[in-house]
């Protein structure tokens, strides 16, 4: 029978190992799991696009071509047409029949002047108009008359010829009676005073109670006709002397027709 005696020292001994042992595996699941890690961190990544498509590049093919030129002047715009509204009948403004700063249309009213005088004138001059064609009427049938007498020697031609001349002074008198009937109603249309052009009217130049017309043709209102309208530049001298010589040196061309465009 034997009996078997643990000694300090192989005990201790044997507990260091134990313990060594136990420590080297600590170390060694340690390792494991840093290689572990280490190898997800050091994976080889994808490639660069894989999977995404060829990014578009966009080609321009270089041809040589006129390029224009770009130039700030400072200028001032001006109204093609420019109209005057005056007032051509004298008398009292009794009416403004427009928005000032609106467009008009040419012949669209703008003021009307007491036109009450002006009818009168009318209405006289019908009336002188109506004697003289009734003289005339008198004087032609009296004429008519007196023609088969004087052939027949039943009157003396004196009496006749007379006759023919009341005839043509009472004519006269008509057709003077109607010019002066046309001048009346002349008047009488001046006294609705129209725009003479169409295009944007400013502000009123009178009002209404004012006065006009007395010896001239007072000014009442500005018309100006905006399209089309016309620019003016100003360059100064040493621009335009460059661009002169970079015309004569052919390092310009002159724009021809539409080319030259105003922004």
């Amino acid at each position: 029978m034997y009996i078997l005696r643990a000694s300090p020292i192989f005990s201790a001994q044997g507990t260091s190992m134990a313990v060594s042992r136990m420590h080297f595996l600590a170390a060694s699941v340690s390792v494991l799991l840093l290689a572990a890690c280490g190898k997800s961190a050091d994976a080889p990544a994808a490639a660069p696009g894989a999977g995404m498509p060829p990014p578009e590049v966009g080609v321009v093919t270089v041809t040589p071509g006129d390029v224009g030129l770009l130039t700030e002047l400072p200028g001032r715009l001006e109204a093609s047409r420019v109209a005057q509204v005056r007032a051509r009948a004298a008398g009292i403004v009794q009416q403004r029949l427009f928005k000032e700063g609106s467009d008009v249309r040419a012949g669209q009213p703008l003021f009307r002047i007491d036109a009450a005088p002006y009818q009168a004138q009318v209405a006289s001059a019908q009336a002188t108009l109506a004697r003289a064609q009734a003289n005339l009427g008198q004087a032609s049938a009296l004429a008519e008359r007196y023609k088969p007498l004087v052939e027949a020697n039943a009157i003396s031609k004196q009496d006749y010829a007379n006759a023919v001349a009341a005839q043509k002074q009472a004519e006269a008198e008509v057709a003077a009676g109607r010019a002066t009937v046309q001048t009346a109603q002349i008047n009488l249309n001046y006294a609705s005073v129209t725009a003479p052009i169409s295009g944007r009217i400013g502000r009123a130049l009178v009002t209404e109670g004012a006065l006009v017309g007395q010896g001239e043709a007072t000014p009442l209102a500005v018309v100006q006709q905006i399209n089309p309208m016309y620019v003016n530049f100003t360059q100064s001298a040493s621009e335009a002397l460059a661009l002169r010589r970079a015309l004569e040196q052919g390092r310009l061309k002159r724009a021809e027709g539409e080319g030259a465009v105003v922004r």
